[in-house]
């Protein structure tokens, strides 16, 4: 799906092949590397690899027809990224599709969670998931969506920290993403493709409402 629309952006732009702008935080190339190859043969690709503390700046984002963000240490993402987030916000409103792994999807939240396994001090979630964070962090986003998300939701159990951050108030609900799943969102309703599940968290009387949204 998000080949086909880059396709049509880049046939909108006047260009014969479709150009990509793929993101990374983190060591080494192989995950850039990974997330291009995953384009085929349909797409040029103009990668950027940041370490830990670098910043994005436009370069990256110039003529493109696709954003691919990817996964790692949500929190590195989100301080790499904030500085072009408005021109994200740009693009993607002007058509441009944005495919987010892990912390590419987290961070697209108006108000991201990034990460942290206590509330209060009290454990709510696996510190495998706490992203070197302790208690539970919100920060502004890229704005993409109104809506916070986690992911790796039933595989890590960071669907318990998103169900703990909406009944402590922290946020009015949101979505957790399983691992293997994509959550589409653009005109219409939310539609899921995959192995697995979308987990709505949304505040009701007395609790938290938790529902699914399968493939």
């Amino acid at each position: 799906m998000f080949r086909a629309e880059v396709t049509a952006q880049a046939f909108t732009a006047d260009r014969d092949e479709p150009i990509v702008a793929v993101i990374t935080v983190g060591p080494g190339s192989a995950h850039a590397e990974e997330l291009a190859a995953s384009l085929g043969a349909t797409a040029q690709t103009r990668r950027t690899m940041l370490a830990p503390g670098d910043t994005a700046d436009l370069t990256a984002l110039g003529a493109v027809d696709g954003i691919i963000i990817g996964g790692g240490v949500t929190p590195d993402y989100l301080a790499a990224l904030l500085p072009i987030a408005g021109e994200i916000r740009r693009q993607v409103s002007a058509g441009v599709p944005y495919l987010g792994f892990s912390a590419g999807a987290m961070i697209a939240a108006e108000r991201a969670l990034i990460g942290g396994w206590r509330i209060g001090g009290v454990e709510v979630a696996p510190e495998d998931v706490a992203e070197g964070l302790d208690e539970i962090t919100l920060a502004q986003g890229l704005g993409l969506l109104d809506v916070t998300v986690d992911v790796h939701a039933a595989q890590s159990g960071s669907l318990s920290r998103l169900i703990a951050a909406t009944e402590a108030g922290l946020v009015d609900g949101g979505l957790a993403i399983d691992e293997n799943t994509v959550l589409v969102i653009g005109e219409g309703a939310l539609r899921v493709l995959g192995a697995g599940s979308v987990w709505k968290v949304s505040q009701a009387d007395g609790g938290v409402l938790v529902s699914t949204i399968g493939a």
